[in-house]
Parts: structure tokens; sequence; C-alpha cells
């Protein structure tokens, strides 16, 4: 098991994707960096570019033994972390990244924003399934307002714990 490969999500310096892909090929390693083309305008005229769908990251394939060379390339900052380790995302995850961008044009993927007064549910945990309202955001965190029991329960979670429903 030891050799056994997983995927992970490797958070890079601003605009290091194509640089570290350069280096990962050359280290002989496996990785993906989703591209998407987009029209940008320059002063005289508009021009079709590729740039990462997911700004600063890239995702790797590696065994638990390879996870030190990626540390060590140039431009990475870290691994994407999970409950105190490297996030494994799974292979059907990547699979539907491919198929997506093979499928559609102008893809772009943005982070899902919280704001106050949002109706989200708790994705996992003790809580799992609870629906609150948000009562404010920091950096990573947000502040929810649970209703049950008729009492009013206020709890911190981690915002990719969370997920919005319904509208705002």
């Amino acid at each position: 098991m030891k050799d056994m490969r997983n995927w992970y999500a490797v958070y890079t310096k601003p605009r290091w994707e194509k640089k570290i892909c350069q280096q990962l090929e050359r280290k002989g390693l496996v990785f993906y960096c989703p591209m998407t083309k987009v029209r940008r305008k320059w002063s005289d005229r508009y021009k079709i570019i590729e740039e990462p769908l997911f700004k600063s990251y890239v995702f790797v394939q590696v065994t638990e033994e390879e996870k030190p060379r990626i540390r060590l390339t140039d431009g990475v900052v870290n691994f994407l972390y999970w409950n105190g380790k490297p996030a494994v995302i799974k292979e059907a995850e990547i699979e539907m990244i491919r198929k997506f961008l093979n499928e559609y044009k102008e893809v772009e993927a943005r982070p899902i924003q919280l704001e106050s007064g949002q109706k989200v549910r708790v994705k996992s945990g003790l809580l799992m399934d609870t629906e609150g309202v948000v009562i404010k955001v920091t950096n990573n965190r947000a502040y929810v307002l649970l209703e049950s029991l008729g009492y009013e329960l206020s709890a911190q979670f981690e915002k990719n714990n969370l997920e919005p429903i319904g509208d705002l």
C-alpha cells in the first residue's frame, strides 16, 4: 500500500502554476493543472490565452514517499490541508474536471462566497445536515446561528464545512 498514488492539491505562489508543472514534469511526477481559454483585452487588441482554472493550485498524483519532492519544488507553498492532513482529491473529481473542460468553453471556477444572512447547511461533523444562518464571516471561518429546541446556538465553523442553501 506504500506505493499507492493519491491525488492532492498543492498551493502555489501566485502565477507559478505553469512553472511548477514544468518542474514536476522534469522530476517525472504526475500532475494536472486544469487550463481554460479566456479572452483578454490588450491595449490594442483581444487575445485568447490559456490560464489555470484554479488560481494558485496544481493537482499532483504521488505516493507518501514522493510528497517531500513536491514540497521542495520551487514555487510550491504547501499541500492543501483538510483535518490536519493533506487533502486527498478523488480520482472521480479529477476526471469530472477533465470532462467538464473538454465539453465547455470559457469555464470559470470561483470559491463559494458566504455572506451574513445567508442560509447554510453543515456538510460534516457532529452537526452534519443542520441548517443555520450566517451571522458573520472572517478569514476562513463563518459564525452560524443554529435554531433548534427553541434555543439560539451560535457556532463557529470552517467555511469549507458549510454549503449555501436557497437564495440569500
